[in-house]
């Protein structure tokens, strides 16, 4: 039997199913051609590029130590470290991210993003711009399960939402954005390092799978009349993600990094793929794949990286570990997307869910701060080489521009083509819903 990655996961609807189906119980499931499969056709959206990679760094950076650093506040709010000039005039951020400062014309980094409801660790806010709390029945979907709805998957072998989050002690840190209201059949694809090998037939003929696809259609048709829940639907998006990642090559090729030029992965380096502590690990290579993702076609990546929840050693943690690891990574995403013309057509943003506190702590640590934090922004044909917002002398909170999640992630739907002053899904009850509270675009960017 052939199993197509992952550990057992329970879903928000009850399903219990593993991250990618087995082939022996794919009986579970049927392969109707719901919308998803024929949005893209709909939408006239055939070869469109377009894609959103997003970099949730778990337990939220300081933003004070990276693009905002305070060199006039007092010693306790200032920090350790120094500002480096980037190749932008005006323009400095912190000495342990010197690739990203010579990208910089690149890059917007956005000193005031606000909207955190509290400083609860949950990555929620950056996958749907909302907070937590009021949520109508089934949760608001995260932009990757949105972005599966309304454009649909490029080819059957490709989905069109990939989540690089490995399993985490915290299990927001580990999130790639929830399905919510749209339902399990837009819930993310996640492969891991342990099953990429099974996303191949491995000696099955595609005839013979395709004996076992035309055999399940006709046990389904009867067990779909069967069924008033609901989650049919999401059993067949699995068990038709999967018959199309086996028929294909794509995805497996994608995620297989040893086919990449080794100087290419030599620039992205390969950090840690061991989860840090209960967040995610420091994997450069996960931004290797996400480029290769969206170059396969996938619609939206998401990636987890490390555990930035900094309440001691801050200083020490940052320079040592996740600074330069992250700045890499970051850096030669950047170039690598413009040097292979996808700069105008994929967006990339790196945020965590809030800042951290003015004042360092006793432990050398700076503690949870949802009055302000930060966020990087590249690619997506998005006007780079500036920055948005200020913060005031302790860098505690906004004097200019605030940000809402909500406005860059309309920025991005934007970016995709997707209007969200005039596009909405349903939600269980039937009801149209925005997909973001903020309709326009930010001005700065588009």
């Amino acid at each position: 039997m052939i199993s197509v990655l992952g550990p057992r996961k329970r879903l928000c609807d009850g399903i219990s199913r593993r991250d990618m189906l087995t082939i022996g119980a794919l009986g579970m499931g049927g392969l109707a051609l719901p919308d998803l499969l024929r949005a893209e056709a709909e939408r006239g959206i055939n070869g469109s590029r377009k894609a959103i990679i997003m970099i949730y760094l778990c337990g939220a950076p300081p933003h004070q130590d990276m693009f905002d650093l305070k060199m006039n506040a007092p010693a306790e709010i200032r920090g350790e470290f120094q500002p480096i000039d980037t190749n932008v005039p005006g323009i400095q951020i912190c000495e342990h991210l010197p690739q990203l400062a010579t990208v910089m014309d690149k890059l917007v980094p956005i000193r005031t993003v606000v909207g955190s409801p509290s400083g609860d660790h949950d990555s929620f806010i950056c996958y749907t711009g909302r907070p937590v709390p009021r949520q109508p029945p089934g949760g608001w979907p995260s932009v990757g399960a949105t972005v599966s709805k309304l454009l649909g998957s490029k080819s059957p072998g490709v989905p069109p939402f990939v989540g690089l989050s490995p399993r985490t002690g915290h299990p927001p840190y580990g999130s790639p954005g929830h399905p919510g209201f749209l339902g399990s059949a837009h819930s993310a694809f996640r492969p891991n390092g342990e099953g990429a090998g099974d996303l191949v037939l491995n000696g099955i003929s595609s005839a013979h799978l395709n004996d076992r696809k035309l055999l399940l259609e006709g046990i389904d048709r009867i067990r779909r009349d069967l069924d008033s829940s609901g989650k049919m639907e999401g059993l067949d998006a699995f068990t038709r993600q999967a018959m199309g990642v086996l028929s294909s090559s794509a995805l497996a090729e994608a995620l297989d990094v040893s086919r990449e030029d080794p100087r290419i992965r030599e620039r992205y380096g390969k950090g840690d793929s061991r989860n840090y502590g209960d967040g995610a690990p420091r994997n450069q290579e996960h931004f290797l794949i996400a480029r290769r993702l969206v170059e396969a076609g996938v619609r939206c990546v998401t990636l987890n990286f490390g555990r930035w929840d900094f309440h001691s050693q801050n200083f020490s943690e940052f320079k040592n570990t996740h600074g330069p690891q992250f700045d890499q990574g970051m850096a030669a995403l950047v170039q690598d997307l413009h040097e292979r013309g996808l700069d105008q057509d994929v967006s990339v943003v790196a945020w965590g869910e809030f800042g951290r506190t003015p004042v360092i702590n006793k432990e050398a640590g700076r503690d949870h701060w949802p009055q302000v934090g930060c966020a990087l922004l590249a690619g997506g044909g998005l006007r780079t080489g500036q920055v948005i917002g200020a913060t005031d002398r302790q860098g505690g909170a906004p004097i200019d521009r605030p940000v809402h999640f909500g406005e860059v992630l309309t920025t991005l739907y934007w970016q995709l083509g997707i209007d969200p002053n005039a596009t909405t899904v349903r939600d269980l009850a039937g009801r149209p819903q925005y997909l973001v509270d903020y309709h326009r675009p930010m001005p700065e960017l588009v």
